[in-house]
């Protein structure tokens, strides 16, 4: 059931709920908007919304360079932070203001340029402290956020093409995984040189580029992926050195986001680029499409879940790139707990 929309001055690329109370009603969307010429530019913005009552007020927006992805720091209280990788190979840290006068707001708190290339995607740890960024060079990149100071402490090219995805593991701090457009889906050991310490690599099971990385919240041994192959994969990493991919779902369109519900556990929301927005259920040894959403009319690119403890039904926030869309809407599917 479709709740609200609106357009957005640049073309829509990702969203991301807050997942802190008491700031769960807190909606952060980007884009990126490329335009050509003889001095091609890149731009971008970052919107702050309000979804209270299930509309969407925008709150603040920021003009910048063209966003790739953004992401809510994982600690709550005063380490509520939002990170932003963008075109200029920069790495932005935002602090979310709250006055009387003027509302919510985003201020800029620390920002550093970590490359030559394009940061791709980024992921905080669980102690938000630590960001792994994927870089457009084949590069990944762990930088160290304290305050308004980032410094990159470690860096590795082991990637052919661009790493279009980083994650950290959520139960080591020590782990990170990568996927590449060389199809490689990866994990380093990141206590020292991680480019000398790659735990596994697969270059087998995915036939097109690794476009996500989605470590399951519930399941310490489970980590989902996304290809350009359209396929969603569910892998068992309990042989560290050479993790089993259990379940396969066909997608129709490149999976580009994978993100797990709050509380269900193996409920996932898809970003299936041509193909629009899949809610998929994983459970038993399977996997199922439960629910396909095709109301955008463009490629299928941000998606997030509503994480608020009030949610008495699933909400979920979408956009999609060329149209500049952004979509609130609640799945119809209903899922035993």
């Amino acid at each position: 059931m479709d709740a609200a929309h609106c357009y957005l001055e640049g073309n829509a690329d990702a969203v991301e709920f807050c997942p802190h109370e008491p700031h769960a009603n807190l909606l952060a969307a980007s884009t990126y908007t490329l335009e050509e010429g003889d001095l091609p530019s890149r731009s971008g913005s970052v919107y702050l919304f309000d979804i209270e009552h299930s509309r969407l007020n925008l709150l603040h927006k920021v003009d910048t360079t063209g966003v790739f992805d953004i992401r809510w720091s994982r600690g709550g209280g005063g380490s509520l932070a939002l990170a932003q990788a963008d075109a200029d190979g920069c790495l932005r840290v935002y602090k979310v203001d709250d006055s009387e006068a003027k509302g919510y707001s985003l201020r800029e708190v620390a920002g550093s340029k970590i490359s030559s290339s394009m940061c791709l995607y980024l992921d905080w740890d669980q102690s938000s402290t630590s960001i792994v960024v994927g870089l457009s060079d084949g590069s990944a990149s762990v930088v160290s956020f304290s305050d308004s100071n980032l410094e990159t402490v470690q860096e590795w090219k082991e990637h052919d093409f661009e790493v279009w995805t980083a994650s950290f593991d959520l139960n080591n701090p020590s782990l990170v995984y990568t996927g590449s457009d060389d199809c490689k889906f990866s994990c380093w050991d990141i206590r020292d040189s991680p480019g000398d310490n790659r735990v596994f690599q697969n270059s087998k099971a995915h036939t097109m580029g690794v476009c996500c990385i989605s470590p399951s919240p519930s399941d310490p041994y489970s980590v989902f992926t996304g290809s350009y192959d359209e396929t969603l994969r569910v892998w068992d990493t309990r042989s560290v050195s050479r993790p089993v991919n259990e379940i396969s779902v066909s997608l129709g369109g490149g999976v580009w986001r994978i993100k797990h519900h709050p509380s269900l556990s193996g409920v996932v929301l898809a970003a299936c680029m041509h193909n629009g927005f899949a809610v998929v259920k994983v459970s038993g040894g399977k996997g199922e499409v439960m629910e396909s959403y095709n109301k955008h009319e463009s490629l299928a690119y941000g998606a997030d879940w509503y994480k608020g403890k009030d949610q008495k039904r699933s909400l979920v926030a979408t956009c999609s790139f060329y149209d500049k869309l952004l979509r609130l809407w609640t799945p119809e599917t209903t899922f035993e707990i």
